[in-house]
């Protein structure tokens, strides 16, 4: 940019000149004519009137000329910058018009067109037979617990009888948290729940406590890492295998249908003992396939009884840690998961259905079960 000069003439700087002015201005009128869209005429808006631009650069030169040249020179510049900044306004004007033409025909709405309704999921099935199986519970006294998700190795595994060495805390195939040396575990069934309300609260105690567990399996037809379990816990006076079968029996029924009965095996839980093994009584044959070549039932194999879950007396041991007892009270337990029992009822026969989110599986369900 030159000094102020008293003696300069505004034509003699060549970038003021009318000549070069009327250049400029005829080239941004061109460009901006020739852009097809707002954004082409964003592009043209910036080079030709932009802090770079020819007239912009044009401008700065007014400064520098004395002030009888500068009225001259400003109203030379004001006219050309004028001139381009209409043309802007009415390309622009006439881009939008052309932009809202265009959207009213891509957005174009058919009305003759038949409507189709749009597919309604439904509560997932998981949901509604766990609330399911708690109102039975609640029916007949017992109360909903539930606990931590990540939870203590102590809840876990050591106040349910089963020691560091055990080889019951092996066969859980667990999650750890961090390290094994960590403590903290994603619980590999709801018996902790179990444990906290003991430890809460006072005998005589009914409690049924459905929630997710965590367990290192791959997910096939018949397994997943992550699952869901309903546990019930009975502690009070008196408490026998007897009570057990009854509360089973009705479970079963109210699940299955009227007349459904269970069986118990002996088996094996560090943390109840006795244990034993429920099964169910086939609810599609109702034992009627057993030995019984002519009607075979594919729910049973024609066995008759279906595996459920597990069972016992709850073990004094695990009285005594939760600070209860044993010479005055006992108590049941018993647990299954609530995927097998929605693949028993509804004949599922994959189980990564319930969980790939796919709306035709849900949608079968409705708002019930």
């Amino acid at each position: 940019m030159s000094a102020p000069n008293k003696s300069f003439d505004p034509v003699e700087v060549s970038t003021l000149a009318p000549e070069y002015l009327a250049e400029r201005v005829s080239e941004a009128i061109a460009a901006i004519t020739a852009a097809q869209s707002l954004d082409e005429l964003k592009e043209v808006r910036l080079a030709h009137t932009g802090d770079r631009s020819p007239l912009a650069l044009a401008n700065r030169e007014i400064g520098a000329l004395p002030p009888a040249a500068k009225a001259e020179a400003g109203k030379r510049m004001g006219e050309a910058r004028g001139s381009v900044n209409q043309a802007l306004a009415a390309r622009t004007a006439d881009l939008e018009v052309a932009r809202d033409a265009a959207l009213l025909l891509e957005e174009a709405v058919d009305v003759t067109t038949v409507s189709s309704t749009p597919l309604q999921g439904g509560r997932h099935p998981l949901t509604t037979i766990q609330e399911q199986i708690s109102d039975v519970f609640i029916a007949l006294g017992y109360s909903v617990a539930e606990g931590p998700e990540v939870e203590s190795e102590w809840f876990n595994f050591d106040a349910l009888n089963i020691a560091p060495d055990h080889p019951a805390r092996t066969m859980q195939d667990t999650f750890f948290i961090g390290s094994e040396n960590s403590g903290l575990v994603l619980r590999t069934h709801t018996s902790p729940v179990q444990i906290r309300s003991m430890l809460t609260r006072t005998p005589p105690i009914y409690v049924i406590c459905p929630g997710r567990v965590f367990r290192t399996d791959e997910l096939d037809a018949t397994h997943s890492p992550v699952f869901h379990q309903v546990e019930a816990l009975v502690i009070d006076k008196g408490i026998t295998m007897a009570d057990l079968k009854g509360t089973l029996n009705h479970f079963a029924q109210a699940m299955f249908g009227a007349g459904i009965v269970t069986r118990l095996r002996p088996s094996y839980f560090p943390f109840t003992e006795p244990s034993a093994e429920v099964d169910l009584q086939c609810f599609v044959c109702r034992g009627n396939s057993i030995d019984n070549p002519a009607e075979p039932c594919r729910t049973c194999r024609s066995e008759g009884w279906i595996e459920w879950g597990g069972c016992g007396m709850v073990n004094p041991k695990v009285l005594i840690a939760c600070g209860i007892d044993p010479d005055e009270y006992s108590g049941f337990a018993f647990g299954m998961g609530l995927e097998r029992t929605l693949m028993f009822r509804h004949g599922i026969t994959d189980m990564r259905d319930m969980v790939e989110g796919d709306v035709r599986f849900t949608r079968a369900f409705g708002l019930g079960i």
